[in-house]
């Protein structure tokens, strides 16, 4: 038996035929992140990576898109008693007393069922590790999964598991998308946008200087996962009124003519039929398509996920916020600042920032150096 901890990533059903550049990309954010590794290698439909340190690659690694969860596991042969026997062994180390356990395994197996190995195991447990009076629980009632994962060879028991950010592996569309950040809905948009594979460019746009803190606290969370070590932002002030409806649709015309300022082919803009009237929607989307470029609605499809996303950007003391702008009504279609535009161009800041912990800081202090 292998007494190594592997990393084990499990590619989402829609990343399978893409695992080269999920290879790839769990290569690149490690290093970026100073993890040491050995190998990153594939097995089957999984990828395995043995890495220093596995409890923060695997944090690391879980930033990235594609990924439907991550685990750290032991790796065994794919034979049907060493694999009862480590899920015994384990759940030694994983069980509290009295705790309701439920083995689940899947994979490949050969010469016998997946379910044969959960019954032999859970059969193991109850007489092997008695003194923890541990007894098995359902599919709808359990207090500690044992999972674990066959392929061809080899068995993964996993001694820990999480939920990864679904979507496809980053740069997969080839195309720079431009997005911009101004709102708690459009970083939810630059989020989706990434996590449906595209190179993004993300501008930054506020109307006052006390919206900045906010916005990057915001974008602190979004650029890890860019597997890039340097990022370079563009900051742009719209001197338009923060409040009311009217307003902040001329705010989000506004910065749309500031993108479509730009060579970039494709656009993404954060609007969703659920939010926004669709003659505001079409309007936009007439303006992109009279530029010749493409529009990119990462939003369409979003429904209560937002909320979602929200959280895993780290905004849940800022869902009033998005709750507020979920609340329009109008179907005013109000034109565009014109002159803001025009004045925001000629004070446009460009930062380049190192990603990493201290970046709302290195934002901000970044920011004041090049005002």
């Amino acid at each position: 038996m292998d007494e190594i901890s592997y990393v084990i990533v499990f590619p989402t059903i829609f990343s399978k035929n893409k695992i080269p550049l999920l290879i790839t990309n769990i290569k690149k954010i490690l290093k970026i992140k100073n993890q040491q590794f050995k190998s990153v290698k594939r097995d089957d439909n999984i990828i395995l990576v043995h890495a220093n340190d596995p409890v923060f690659a695997s944090s690391v690694i879980n930033l990235l898109f594609g990924v439907e969860k991550i685990a750290i596991a032991r790796k065994i042969k794919n034979d049907f008693q060493n694999i009862v026997s480590e899920i015994t062994s384990i759940s030694g180390n994983l069980l509290l007393k009295g705790e309701k356990f439920l083995v689940k395994v899947e994979g490949t197996s050969k010469g016998f069922l997946t379910k044969d190995v959960e019954i032999a195991s859970t059969s193991s447990i109850i007489e092997k590790k008695q003194n923890l009076g541990a007894h098995p629980g359902t599919d709808e009632n359990y207090d500690k999964l044992l999972y674990s994962y066959l392929t061809k060879n080899n068995a993964y028991i996993c001694i820990f598991s999480d939920k990864g950010n679904g979507g496809i592996p980053y740069e997969i569309q080839k195309e720079k998308t431009i997005c911009a950040v101004y709102d708690e809905l459009s970083a939810v948009s630059c989020f989706e946008t990434i996590k449906q594979g595209n190179d993004v460019k993300i501008i930054v746009c506020y109307r006052q200087k006390s919206e900045l803190m906010n916005l990057a606290k915001i974008i602190n969370q979004i650029l890890p996962r860019l597997t890039q070590n340097i990022v370079e932002l563009e900051f742009f002030e719209l001197k338009i009124n923060p409040t009311g409806i009217k307003n902040y649709l001329i705010y989000v015309n506004s910065i749309l003519q500031i993108m479509l300022q730009y060579s970039n082919s494709h656009i993404s803009i954060a609007l969703s039929p659920l939010i926004f009237s669709s003659n505001f929607i079409d309007n936009s989307l007439k303006q992109i398509f009279e530029k010749k470029k493409i529009p990119i609605m990462p939003l369409a499809g979003v429904d209560s996920s937002l909320f979602k996303d929200a959280k895993e950007i780290g905004l849940e003391r800022n869902l009033k916020k998005l709750e507020k702008i979920i609340s329009i009504t109008t179907d005013e279609v109000p034109i565009y600042a014109k002159k803001d535009i025009e004045s925001c161009f000629n004070s446009k800041k460009i930062i380049s920032i190192k990603v990493g912990p201290n970046n709302v800081h290195d934002i901000l202090d970044s920011f004041e150096e090049n005002h």
